[in-house]
């Protein structure tokens, strides 16, 4: 053979390994979209989405359209295959409330996305997108209060992975928020009977998209769970006190966000429309031009509003976080207060799961970032007034492993109690089962600085710890745990109990019970675990 012939054979050789390779890497690709790929037909027309490693991915749907302060409709069919495979638009929100500072806002990673009115879309991942089974629908609202956030907002919210583990249908939405969710104008007449609560209006009508539509993408309509962090808590809390909520959804999980214990009154969200009617110079009957006002102009009135009706209320009209958006007492949409019979009894068929974090606002402040147990004291002291040293022994008996002086301070006591007030009350209507959860594990990133703060359960409980890292570390630990918490939020939404074989037994929660899940290193359950810290921090018995 010549050496011709031999550069020829070499040649040829690598050609063909290249081919091989690359039709290899073709068929390996982990994402196919385009013509034909993951196309589903919806009442309102057909989309096509792409799949990731297996999961099917639908993004920015239209459920519902809607004009300013009005309710929300049917979105505008269409017969064309729609192309669903980026997020939608997010509802314009105050950008002065926008992230935090450097060291903070690198463990959150925010996207803050395009903003846009006509945002009312949502997003699915199924294993499989065929009415062919029947899974568990996992409906996910997000935080931000009532005046801020999205479904994009996180890296933690992306749905594939709950949705591959758990053989579960994963949504998530965005909605109209802030002045554009919750301004009540109905004394302004017939026509804006639907404003004070528009924001909420939104997520019950993806609710009906689920129903009517979420069997085509592999969902079990009668089988949906919602769920939802700090403010998405807050929603979850306020649709089980919508009647025409009811038997949209059959389980429901808070997460650090049973702090809406009350709805505004009328009187005082009228309050702030008239101030910001004020702000603007508006009569009473010149209240459609705020139909078309630039929402820039429209936000900073708001703003200015919502200031001065809080420095004039009455403490008990200010609620957890002053008069700010969120839902309002409209007597329609919500005609009773949660503490109502008539309220408790709408979703006394609904499971529940509820928690708090450990710490939740605590490493945000950076007067508790301390290193010694003098500074320790002083600001207990200052919270506790003469019950500081019985709240520092409270500390180091409920929580024996504290060594760090900065940990006797950041533990929160606000969030934890809202939850133990929603479980009890939840508890003893008797009806449904209640599971509480405390989760305590802490990050080590960024020299341990960010514990268990409000949103590091997310990662894990949507088990994203590798889409994380800047809040989670990525270890190795971080990742068992988070399968761990992700399958229990994937066997209550299947069947009503977090319950699987990586934990230990959770029993329900009573109020004298007291059972609670810490999620930790070692996961584990306590009876009451931090009532000497509860009991301390407020003066009353948990």
């Amino acid at each position: 053979m010549n050496r011709f012939t031999l550069s020829l054979l070499v040649a040829a050789s690598m050609v063909s390994g290249l081919a091989t390779a690359q039709t290899a890497g073709q068929t390996a690709m982990p994402i196919q979209a385009g013509t034909g790929i993951a196309t589903v037909s919806t009442e309102s027309g057909p989309v096509r989405g792409y799949i990731h490693n297996g999961t099917a991915t639908f993004k920015g749907i239209p459920y519902a359209r809607a004009d300013r302060f009005m309710a929300p409709e049917k979105p505008t069919p269409w017969t064309a295959v729609r192309s669903s495979t980026v997020y939608g638009p997010v509802c314009p929100i105050d950008a002065l409330s926008g992230a935090g500072a450097d060291d903070i806002e690198f463990a959150f990673q925010h996207n803050w996305g395009v903003t846009n009115e006509n945002c009312l879309s949502l997003n699915v991942w199924t294993p499989q997108a065929t009415s062919a089974k029947k899974r568990p629908v996992m409906v996910w609202l997000h935080g931000g209060g009532f005046a801020m956030g999205s479904s994009m907002e996180l890296p933690s919210y992306d749905g594939e992975n709950l949705a591959k583990k758990g053989d579960v249908v994963m949504v998530s939405l965005n909605h109209r928020l802030n002045v554009l969710g919750f301004l009540d104008l109905s004394a302004y007449g017939d026509k804006y009977k639907n404003s004070a609560n528009a924001g909420l209006l939104d997520l019950v009508a993806a609710l009906q998209w689920v129903k009517q539509n979420i069997a085509q993408f592999g969902g079990d309509p009668n089988n949906v769970t919602i769920f939802g962090q700090s403010g998405g808590g807050g929603k979850v809390t306020s649709l089980m006190n919508a009647p025409s909520a009811k038997g949209l959804f059959q389980k429901a999980i808070v997460q650090s966000g049973s702090y809406v214990s009350s709805f505004m009154e009328p009187s005082v969200a009228r309050q702030v429309s008239a101030a910001l009617l004020g702000e603007l110079n508006l009569q009473p009957n010149q209240v459609d031009s705020l139909q078309k006002m630039p929402y820039e102009r429209l936000l900073a009135a708001s703003r200015k509003a919502l200031q001065k009706v809080n420095a004039s209320a009455k403490a008990s009209d200010r609620g957890a976080f002053g008069v700010t958006w969120g839902p309002i007492h409209d007597g329609s949409f919500l005609p009773y207060q949660p503490a109502d019979a008539a309220a408790i009894a709408l979703s006394t068929q609904v499971p529940l799961l509820v928690g708090s974090t450990k710490t939740e606002f605590g490493p945000f402040n950076p007067a508790n970032r301390i290193s010694s147990m003098e500074q320790a004291k002083t600001i207990a002291q200052q919270r506790y007034g003469d019950k500081a040293d019985a709240y520092i022994a409270a500390v180091k008996k409920d929580y024996p492993e504290t060594t760090l002086p900065a940990d006797y301070i950041n533990i929160d006591t606000g969030f934890r109690a809202g939850a133990i007030q929603q479980a009890n009350q939840k508890a003893n209507s008797g009806k449904a089962p209640v599971y509480m959860y405390l989760f305590t594990w802490s990050s080590p990133v960024n020299n341990g600085m960010y514990k268990s703060m409000h949103c590091m359960e997310m990662p894990f409980m949507f088990d994203n710890i590798s889409r994380c890292e800047e809040m989670t570390g990525g270890s190795q630990e971080a990742h068992t745990l988070a399968d761990k918490m992700s399958r229990a939020w994937i066997a209550f939404a299947r069947t009503g109990n977090p319950n699987h074989k990586g934990l230990p037994n959770w029993p329900t929660y009573t109020q004298d019970g007291g059972a609670t899940m810490l999620f930790d290193r070692n996961c584990q359950v306590k009876p009451h675990p931090d009532k000497d810290v509860l009991s301390a921090a407020t003066g009353k018995s948990m």
